[in-house]
């Protein structure tokens, strides 16, 4: 039977529907918060705007799971006088999947609605043939007469844009999606405080369960969070690849497959005897997992509380993901139960001043 509710459903897929680019993730913050509310004791949020709940506050020992609230986005850079917008990223945004697709254009005076427009087959001979989408070509139309009408409408440079894509269940099998890269993290860490309060479970430490911002330009929400909250300990959850799809090479960028369960990193800010006690956990509570490897760095939050305050036990639990930085990202459902049945339960094997010193 599903630990996902039809209720923690409904709220994912209004979640996921919500915009939340970086630098602009209040709204979704209100609703997470406003789901994760019933099962926490109290809640804060930061200057920049991750937010916190607490489970058991004031304690001495204070442990950290985490995921990231932020979506790849865009930025108006430059409007011509015929009324065409040109574009910047904000975040790993990709050029290549832009062409066609609608967007939100984030106003003071609301949404404005556009597409990014491409020439038409026909137009494209000779050199232009195999014209590609480029950073520096894409193009948002507003259906605007000119740069006045733009303007007018509310447009200025430094405005945000969101593609419009929503929620859908695929073969009611997968999960399917613009910015599941990480809102799913979010979602899958709500449900573990769900659970934690539904199953009265008392825990010897206070829990801290964080949403951060700023992930997707370089972690820094996770870094500012770590320095004020200063965790003993910290479990973050992210997406990684499912490398089994068409065109990507397992070879290259490791062996992880949808519907396979969450994967597990090896890698330099990921701590060993917390690794191991996450992964003795999915052994003895039969949770498939899947193991890989990153060199130098996670890329991911887990960097980001790893290094802080003199140092953070912090390991990765990711949930594999099909096309991700795409509105078209796809996550198994059986996977992303065993996300949270994984943090779950290694919550519970985690003692109040548990050392995980290596000498």
């Amino acid at each position: 039977m599903s630990i996902i509710t039809a209720s923690a459903e409904a709220f994912l897929k209004k979640y996921i529907n919500n915009a939340s680019p970086t630098g602009f993730e209040t709204s979704g913050q209100k609703l997470w918060l406003e789901y994760l509310s019933p099962f926490i004791d109290e809640w804060h949020s930061d200057n920049y705007g991750s937010a916190y709940g607490i489970i058991n506050p004031g304690q001495d020992y204070k442990v950290v799971i985490e995921g990231h609230a932020d979506e790849i986005s865009w930025y108006v850079h430059y409007i011509n006088e015929n009324g065409f917008i040109n574009v910047i990223r904000n975040g790993g945004s990709d050029h290549l999947i832009a062409p066609s697709k609608k967007v939100n254009i984030h106003t003071k005076n609301g949404i404005v609605k556009g597409v990014f427009g491409w020439p038409a087959i026909h137009t494209r001979r000779g050199s232009d043939a195999n014209l590609t989408p480029k950073l520096d070509n894409i193009f948002i139309d507003v259906g605007a007469n000119d740069k006045d009408e733009v303007l007018d409408m509310g447009i200025h440079v430094g405005c945000v844009i969101t593609f419009e894509d929503e929620f859908s269940v695929l073969n009611d099998r997968y999960y399917v999606g613009r910015a599941l890269d990480n809102r799913l993290g979010g979602f899958c860490i709500a449900e573990v405080a769900r659970m934690i309060k539904e199953n009265k479970v008392e825990l010897p430490y206070s829990l801290y369960i964080v949403n951060a911002v700023q992930e997707e330009v370089g972690l820094r929400g996770a870094e500012m969070v770590a320095h004020t909250i200063k965790p003993d300990v910290a479990i973050v959850t992210d997406v990684t690849h499912d490398t089994h799809t068409p065109l990507v090479k397992p070879k290259k960028i490791g062996d992880v497959q949808s519907g396979k369960g969450p994967s597990v990193t090896y890698a330099p800010a990921v701590h060993n005897k917390l690794l191991d006690l996450i992964i003795d956990t999915a052994t003895d509570n039969k949770i498939p997992f899947q193991r890989e490897a990153s060199s130098r760095r996670t890329g991911t939050d887990t960097d980001a509380f790893a290094y802080s305050n003199g140092g953070v036990p912090s390991a990765l639990i990711s949930l594999p993901l099909r096309y991700m930085h795409t509105t078209v990202e796809m996550a198994h459902k059986e996977d992303v139960e065993n996300v949270i049945q994984l943090i779950y339960e290694t919550l519970l094997r985690i003692e109040n001043g548990h050392n995980f010193k290596y000498f």
